[in-house]
């Protein structure tokens, strides 16, 4: 059974529903710019969720809960229970269709879309790190402005670490780029640690126990 805040006002956490997609590729794009507006970086706006969003809610809709107003959803935290089994299902369900509908593009066209289609025919890998067996399960988490600094992401991730408690799941891992410190900021406090560095990023953990 999904774990959903209490209904204690305006807006609440509740779990994903299939007609909530479209709000999370807008979202993605609304903040894919390390949380700012990305709509101007990008000719094809539904690139970004493509790759960030929809496969986690469209796989794993048990573990993808919202934060949503009476009139609209404004955030929300994906999670995969197993990192693993996600790079299988995700490599087997999902890029193919899209790597038909975006041919790779030109070895010198260094545009946020090419490079975005790039990361579609890629696909999703799974950390090779010894940590991943205490850490399996990751997230994304995303907020509109307006939901921003209310202790809704911290409602968001304590409801998605109830469903992988339920699940067993030990962990949980993200990636943040080193230029985003609010995010750095934000997931120190939740408890998040560092797992690794990399020249442009941080990859932090926290076990579901919080």
């Amino acid at each position: 059974m999904p774990h959903e805040a209490p209904n204690t006002g305006s807006p609440t956490v509740r779990a994903y529903r299939p007609a909530d997609l479209t709000a999370l590729y807008d979202i993605c794009l609304r903040t894919g710019d390390s949380g700012r507006d990305a709509a101007h970086l990008y000719r094809d706006p539904m690139l970004l969720g493509h790759y960030y969003a929809a496969p986690y809610a469209t796989l794993c809709p048990d573990t993808t809960f919202v934060l949503a107003t009476p009139e609209r959803v404004v955030g929300y935290v994906l999670g995969v229970p197993d990192s693993r089994d996600f790079e299988t299902r995700s490599e087997r369900e999902w890029f193919p269709l899209l790597r038909g509908l975006y041919p790779l593009p030109a070895a010198d066209d260094q545009s946020r879309d090419a490079r975005m289609t790039r990361a579609l025919h890629r696909g999703y890998r799974a950390p090779d790190a010894a940590w991943l067996d205490r850490y399996p399960a990751h997230l994304h988490i995303d907020l509109l402005p307006e939901a921003q600094g209310g202790g809704h992401g911290r409602r968001l991730i304590g409801t998605l670490l109830g469903a992988l408690r339920d699940l067993g799941v030990p962990g949980v891992h993200l990636g943040v780029g080193l230029t985003n410190t609010a995010a750095q900021g934000f997931y120190e406090r939740l408890g998040f640690r560092d797992l690794e560095r990399s020249e442009h990023a941080r990859t932090l953990g926290l076990p579901a126990s919080g």
